[in-house]
């Protein structure tokens, strides 16, 4: 498989112009961790008083790494911190050797950077089980912080790809108290993708000063309705990291301020939106929309059950409007439902209602409207007033040809 596949039809068509974030610089090299002739390792270096907020898989083979940064979150701010991220390897269900690699990364970086190890944070994404080469990730440190640049934000977001087709990236100023506070991040994610908290690698920097405990309950709401809101193949990897560092920079006190939270969901949205786009051999963007459930559990465990089922999502690849496979997902789901309350939308088409096809509903109608390349599927279960909106891609050939020889 090529290391560079072919960009998706639904990236955007360029990187967006993310402004400088006063505390925080950047650099990536090329270790050749897995691949060659890419850069595959990025550092960002960020000023003493920065705070850093966090969420991390909660899967029970969690990797070495993300062990690591739960153990770290809450740590005194006052010398500063660098996150150092590779991608090629994953570092997970390596045993101790995992650990013995994120201890030797994180006195390197501690070492030439002038932090305490436990103000170091490491991600690695890529293969799973194989023992990661981090004398190679070591050896390229120096020279990380010689090149430490403000402005190289896109390139760390390269830096940080696998099986990315394009580079992500989305950023938002908020005014508050008259003056500017701004918000910048970076994501990577493609496949292996499903809610369980951020599945995937997501790094999110602002100039506003927050206290630590304050951040982490700004990031953990705002991720709920994000980053736990997207499925592409409704596996959760072993390495989904979200890491927000907030410097102080500015000067502007955000602690408790609403327009600042709102802010950083919007950008955490904009990030979930493009690691969905991005879905391997995705070709669709498809917002599915529950609501008439009896509660909003239930209005997500519907939403799930239809973003992630396969025939779905091969419907949805192949432009077919069979809207008996949303009603067998909702059906199998597991929430409560009543076949003769049921209504389904392609969009704002109707096409079930009352337990049976709608009356105005054709064929070609259905038709026409798959074959937009961002698609909403709305389901009214007619049972009380839970509502969700979860977001995911169809289901392509792509899939296969990307993941059935991912190791080689």
């Amino acid at each position: 498989m090529a290391d560079t596949p072919s960009v998706s039809p639904l990236a955007p068509s360029r990187f967006p112009d993310l402004p400088v974030i006063d505390g925080v610089t950047f650099a990536t090299a090329q270790a050749g961790v897995k691949y060659e002739g890419r850069a595959d390792v990025m550092l960002a270096h960020l000023i003493p008083g920065t705070s850093i907020a966090g969420v991390f898989t909660r899967s029970a083979t969690r990797s070495a790494n993300v062990l690591d940064c739960q153990q770290k979150l809450g740590g005194d701010p006052k010398h500063g911190a660098a996150i150092i991220v590779n991608s090629g390897n994953s570092n997970a269900f390596t045993g101790k050797h995992g650990e013995g690699s994120v201890a030797a990364i994180c006195d390197k970086v501690a070492n030439a950077c002038g932090v305490p190890t436990a103000r170091v944070f490491t991600s690695s994404t890529g293969v799973i089980g194989e023992r990661l080469p981090h004398d190679k990730i070591t050896n390229v440190v120096d020279g990380l912080v010689a090149d430490l640049d403000p402005k190289q934000i896109h390139g760390a977001a390269q830096a940080i790809m696998t099986t990315d087709t394009f580079a992500k990236g989305a950023t938002k100023v908020v005014k508050i108290n008259g003056r500017d506070v701004t918000i910048s991040g970076i994501a990577k994610g493609s496949g292996m993708i499903a809610p369980d908290m951020a599945t995937m690698l997501v790094y999110i920097f602002t100039d506003a000063k927050i206290d630590q405990s304050e951040l982490q309950h700004v990031v953990s709401n705002a991720s709920d309705k994000t980053f736990n809101c997207i499925t592409v193949d409704s596996d959760t990897s072993t390495s989904d990291t979200l890491l927000m560092a907030a410097t102080g920079a500015s000067g502007v006190d955000v602690d408790g301020n609403d327009d600042f939270s709102n802010a950083v969901e919007n950008v955490m949205l904009e990030l979930a939106h493009l690691v969905v786009k991005d879905g391997e051999g995705a070709t669709k963007f498809v917002e599915v929309q529950v609501t008439g459930a009896a509660n909003n559990r239930d209005a997500r465990i519907c939403a799930l059950a239809i973003a992630n089922s396969p025939l779905v999502k091969t419907a949805i690849a192949g432009e077919d409007p069979n809207w008996g496979r949303i009603v067998m997902a909702v059906g199998k789901s597991g929430a409560a439902a009543d076949r003769d309350k049921l209504t389904i939308h392609f969009g704002n088409v109707l096409v079930a209602e009352n337990g049976w096809v709608a009356d105005s509903y054709s064929e070609k109608a259905g038709a026409d409207y798959m074959k937009n390349q961002d698609l909403v599927i709305k389901t009214d279960l007619g049972l009380g007033d839970g509502t969700a909106t979860v977001w995911t891609c169809d289901l392509t050939h792509g899939y296969i040809t990307i993941n059935a020889d991912y190791r080689s």
